[in-house]
């Protein structure tokens, strides 16, 4: 019973390991690809006044002259474009500050009201909520830059350490680092288990090539006994019992036959014939 309580206990707790090393690598995955998204955001958009994201364009606040209302120092504000003729009295606007101690800088002020220049043209006076204090310059219409939409505190910072060294190494390296070693960790494991299991099964049909093996040598031992026995059978079966054979006779010896020769005949040789006599006409030529 024990036994069968470890077999069970064993597997949910590789079960939950892996379940949070799965939720571990996704973490920093996420981690990773957030801090590279927020870094191209930060170095392609923040405080640029010629770049937006969805419409939106970033600013990081530099003091905390919204700090009792709104905003403090450190905060990303996130303004929209619009028509300045729109903007109305209490609206929180963002400008290019014509003013003498921050000229050309991005301020986000609210409106006291609207008015016009010395010469003339319409804008806005501006002030700060912590001081109650009205801006040097009158803020025209082309120095509008968009109508404040909300706040994320102190993101403005994060920014800022992302733009740095240590910031880069903390919240881009390391992370990508650790996925890479997670990654790394887990081929490790997936290629000893793939291993293990390649010699398991190796292992597995040896073992059933071994059985294999010897089933075949038991059975050919069978075989062979069965036919020595079978030639024995048939040996004995192809052998019965001859009978006695009776004792030989004597043979009657065989009568000697005289052998009897012919007699030669005499030949005798015939007598060659009588030349004939010369002719009467030879005899004249002579």
């Amino acid at each position: 019973m024990d036994e069968e309580v470890k077999t069970q206990t064993v597997p949910k707790r590789e079960k939950a390991l892996n379940l949070m090393k799965n939720i571990v690598t996704w973490v920093v995955v996420a981690v990773a690809v957030f801090m590279m998204i927020f870094t191209i955001i930060s170095a392609t958009t923040l405080n640029r006044n010629d770049r937006s994201l969805f419409g939106l364009k970033m600013y990081k606040v530099l003091s905390d002259s919204m700090k009792a209302t709104d905003f403090a120092a450190g905060d990303l504000v996130f303004v929209k474009a619009v028509d300045p003729a729109t903007l109305k009295e209490g609206d929180i606007v963002s400008y290019i500050s014509q003013n003498t101690e921050n000229f050309g800088e991005t301020v986000t002020h609210k409106i006291r009201r609207l008015t016009t220049d010395a010469e003339g043209n319409a804008g806005f006076v501006t002030y700060g909520t912590t001081t109650d204090t009205d801006d040097e310059k009158v803020v025209t219409y082309p120095f509008v830059v968009g109508k404040y939409q909300f706040h994320i505190p102190k993101l403005g910072y994060f920014f800022d350490f992302l733009k740095t060294t240590p910031g880069y190494i903390v919240c881009i390296l390391v992370p990508f680092l650790l996925l890479i070693l997670s990654q790394g960790l887990t081929s490790v494991r997936l290629f000893k288990q793939y291993k293990s299991e390649q010699n398991a099964a190796l292992e597995e049909e040896k073992a059933k090539l071994a059985a294999e093996k010897e089933e075949t040598q038991k059975m050919m031992a069978e075989l062979m006994a069965m036919k020595a026995q079978m030639e024995a059978q048939n040996a004995q079966t192809a052998q019965p019992a001859q009978p006695a054979q009776p004792a030989q006779t004597a043979e009657p010896a065989e009568a000697e036959q005289p052998t009897t020769e012919p007699a030669e005949v005499a030949s005798e040789e015939p007598t060659a014939p009588a030349e004939p006599a010369e002719t009467a006409e030879t005899q004249r030529a002579e």
